[in-house]
């Protein structure tokens, strides 16, 4: 049976996020997708094409807590160093992925990579916030760095192919180690080509278009930056190239748990936010300059 699509959203107003990144916030948005409805991935910051003059300070977000789920930097353009409190940290550049699991609590900072800073240059990113079980909240903080050359590639009808960070396409499997079933892929269609996916019914799932224009299973046309959630209906569909395209792809199982969340701690209950942030304010969370 056919997955349909449920909406299409245009992106809404930007905002910064720090000085270093200029968002459209889909997850949560206040059009019906809160942090249950596309659950276990809890928000979603796209930081669409953007030119950042020459600095030389590297802008971006100095040192804040996190805990409870995994953040997850996606990079198209543009790069992006990661540092934090559990001994974390690199850069990742055009088609890499950092993969930080805050779980128990660190403090990190993000920024854009010192040479990139100085030269300046064009910057589009997503940051993915994907939700840890409860059984898995209080577990160590890890982090992977997965560059583009470690993504597995699936072929798709046409010339161009997917790009699997986390997740299982037709057998392939990619690189990311995950705490529940999720599903992170990047397909890079030629126009003309067509990519089929499948999921279970059950699990939730959207998409972003990146670069170029596509059309979902035939019949719902979707412009650059815009947002396409799926509706629970099915298992399949396609995603058609109109023009040369990037697609972020995500889809999981939802973790039906109760979410309390608060600033940069995504726990189960009230009493766990408190915890937290006497936690940080007791300095367990580490020391990070």
């Amino acid at each position: 049976m056919q997955k349909s699509v449920e909406l299409i959203m245009a992106p809404p107003s930007p905002h910064f996020v720090g000085d270093g990144f200029r968002v459209h916030t889909f997850i949560p948005s206040s059009y019906r997708i809160d942090m249950h409805r596309m659950n276990p991935f809890i928000m979603l910051d796209y930081n669409s094409k953007h030119y950042f003059e020459p600095s030389d300070t590297p802008r971006g977000v100095g040192v804040h807590p996190h805990r409870g789920f995994e953040t997850v930097t996606i990079a198209y353009q543009g790069k992006v160093a990661h540092h934090d409190s559990a001994g974390g940290g690199g850069i990742i550049g055009e088609g890499d992925v950092q993969w930080m699991t805050a779980a128990s609590g660190v403090l990190h900072k993000e920024y854009h990579e010192a040479k990139f800073a100085r030269s300046g240059g064009w910057f589009q990113m997503v940051q993915l916030w994907v939700n840890l079980p409860a059984k898995y909240k209080m577990s160590a903080p890890k982090y992977q760095a997965i560059s583009n050359d470690k993504m597995t590639r699936v072929p798709v009808k046409g010339s161009g192919f997917i790009e699997l960070i986390a997740g299982e396409v037709a057998s392939f499997i990619g690189p990311a180690s995950t705490f529940s079933p999720v599903h992170i892929s990047n397909a890079k269609l030629m126009a003309g080509d067509v990519a089929d996916y499948s999921f279970p019914f059950h699990f939730n799932t959207a998409m972003i278009v990146v670069e170029g224009e596509v059309i979902i299973n035939g019949t719902e046309q979707a412009p650059v930056n815009h947002f396409i959630l799926m509706e629970n209906n099915g298992e399949d569909f396609n995603i058609s190239a109109t023009q040369d395209s990037v697609i972020l792809v995500l889809s999981g199982e939802p973790i039906n748990e109760p979410i309390a969340a608060h600033g940069p701690f995504v726990m189960n209950t009230h009493q766990e936010l408190v915890q937290a942030f006497n936690d940080f304010n007791n300095g367990k969370f580490g020391y990070l300059e």
